[in-house]
């Protein structure tokens, strides 16, 4: 018999056909849900991936299972803090939230995870299919000690996830994840698999907890939103990718006739694509809304697991570094709120900008959402009115503390109904206040020799070459370093707030840069400087 891998080859080839073909579909099931195979596990802080059939399997995510029920039962104080909870009872007590998104086997890989929990005495939510944000709801407005999100949010479809999250909703840290790895690892040669019988969990409606999680906190005008729905002046549309979003929409705006959604038909291979919000994927949202004569036009493209999000408004795309500065300057201007600015350090600096005039402090931190968890928790001193990062994730006052893909949407609703304005219409308003920027990102592979510590060192070193004040040539043009960061790699800024940074890969033998310039013929000319001052040291 061929391999997984093999297999999943073919369903991932362009000659798979769904018609006569998902026999190989079924060959994958078959051995995930009874293979005795161990595997080697990973436990970062968007969780632990594998390939379904050869390392996620039945058998595996039982060990995961029974490895963070014994992170409760081995905890140190410190470790206590971190999961929000005080002891092992009060985890029993207060209950764990399981889901999945639609990949493969979610339900069943939750049943593997969760019938570890109930056979340790632990309360057992089930809400299905559920996306990200709505776990980190559910933990709060039921009181739970913590969630299993089952998915690998926007990887192929031969990959499933799994995903933890403490008592405050927000992505675990190191200090967690390091113990669930360790352990996971410790079990899972000796691992006895049993078959799963009947999980004892009682089963919730996320989406309705999710809804009255917002209008509790404030998050979003609704009112606002619904009589913007009302006047019949808006198309908007929303390409689900076969995600757990799909129904999400309809539901959260009471059907609004308004709506069209794409792709939110049962399919767990996606249609054969990359399911991410990716400018290739956004065709078809771009082609409904060309032909659409409303005056307003919103479309959006959401990720599998509903924490990532990118627009489309009938004249151009918008993403991340885009919308979050119109958010977050909607949210301090027309809104009025006080607080902060978040952003990861690969972000645009476009929103920095526009805080620096509105005397609104921004805190850039390294990339990662689980960075931004002192300013969107409940008892932040200074809260984040908008958190976001360049690669569509966000966030904001008062919201969860995952990415959140359907406050990005009903966010921007909400901005369209206030102001009379397209996100378009918004951010041109923008840059001809404050200018534009082009922000940019790519990169380049190094010897295998460097991966890990050495190719960190090396990133590093460029700091002690580019310290305010030097200078550094791109292309014909001399520029002064203005500011340096060392956050997650080396951000070089200069002094026409262009900038450069140079990260590097934790686990490959590459370099990734990132660049913004206020001058589009600058985009080349800033990376090859950037490279250059990589191979300088």
């Amino acid at each position: 018999m061929e391999n997984i891998t093999q297999i999943w080859k073919k369903i991932q080839s362009p000659e798979f056909n769904p018609a006569t073909d998902m026999g190989l579909v079924e060959q994958v099931k078959q051995v995930a849900l009874t293979s005795q195979e161990s595997a080697k596990v990973s436990f970062g802080t968007s969780g632990w991936r594998g390939e379904i059939g050869s390392e996620f399997t039945l058998r595996n995510l039982q060990v995961v299972g029974a490895a963070i029920v014994r992170l409760y039962k081995e905890a140190t104080p410190e470790l206590f803090e971190a999961l929000g909870v005080k002891d092992f009872a009060e985890l029993q007590k207060r209950g764990v939230v399981v889901g999945h998104d639609n990949r493969l086997l979610g339900h069943e890989f939750c049943e593997a995870v969760a019938d570890q929990f109930a056979k340790a005495g632990v309360k057992v939510y089930y809400g299905g299919e559920m996306p990200t944000p709505e776990f980190s709801a559910c933990i709060e407005m039921l009181g739970a000690a913590c969630s299993i999100n089952m998915t690998p949010s926007h990887n192929p479809s031969h990959y499933n996830g799994i995903k933890f999250n403490p008592a405050d909703g927000g992505p675990a840290g190191p200090e967690i994840t390091n113990v669930i790895t360790k352990l996971s690892n410790e079990m899972m040669a000796t691992w006895k698999f049993e078959p799963v019988g009947k999980v004892d969990w009682e089963i919730i409606d996320s989406l309705k907890i999710y809804k009255e999680f917002l209008v509790k906190q404030g998050t979003i005008k609704f009112d606002r939103i619904k009589e913007f729905i009302k006047k019949g002046r808006l198309t908007l549309v929303c390409d689900h990718v076969h995600g757990s979003t799909r129904r999400r929409p309809a539901a959260l705006l009471d059907n609004p006739e308004c709506l069209i959604t794409l792709r939110n038909e049962d399919d767990s291979l996606f249609g054969g694509i990359a399911p991410e919000p990716s400018s290739k994927n956004l065709e078809k949202v771009r082609k409904v809304l060309d032909e659409s004569k409303s005056e307003f036009r919103l479309g959006a493209i959401f990720d599998p697991d509903g924490d990532r999000i990118r627009f489309y408004d009938g004249t151009r795309e918008i993403d991340m570094n885009q919308f979050g500065a119109i958010a977050f300057h909607y949210m301090a201007t027309w809104r009025k709120e006080q607080g902060c600015v978040a952003k990861s350090v690969a972000t645009s600096n476009f929103v920095n900008i526009i805080a620096e005039k509105l005397g609104v402090p921004v805190m850039e931190t390294p990339v990662g959402f689980k960075n931004f968890r002192p300013w969107l928790s409940r008892n932040a001193k200074q809260k984040a009115l908008v958190a976001f990062e360049e690669s569509d994730g966000i966030s904001g006052l008062n919201n969860t503390l995952e990415k959140d893909a359907q406050f990005g949407l009903l966010i921007a609703l909400e901005i369209m109904a206030v102001t009379g304005k397209n996100l378009g219409e918004y951010l041109d308003a923008l840059y001809e206040e404050y200018g534009r920027f082009y922000p940019t990102r790519s990169g380049f592979e190094v010897d295998k020799s460097l991966v890990g510590a050495p190719l960190k060192a090396k990133v590093d070193a460029i700091a002690t070459i580019a310290k305010p004040g030097a200078k550094v040539m791109v292309g014909k043009n001399e520029k002064t370093v203005k500011q340096l960061l060392t956050l997650d790699g080396v951000k070089i800024i200069f002094e026409d707030d262009s900038w450069m940074l140079v990260r590097p890969s934790g686990t490959e033998p590459k370099v990734r840069i990132y660049t913004e310039c206020r001058d589009p013929d600058e985009k080349d000319p800033m990376f090859e400087a950037a490279k250059a001052l990589f191979f300088k040291n």
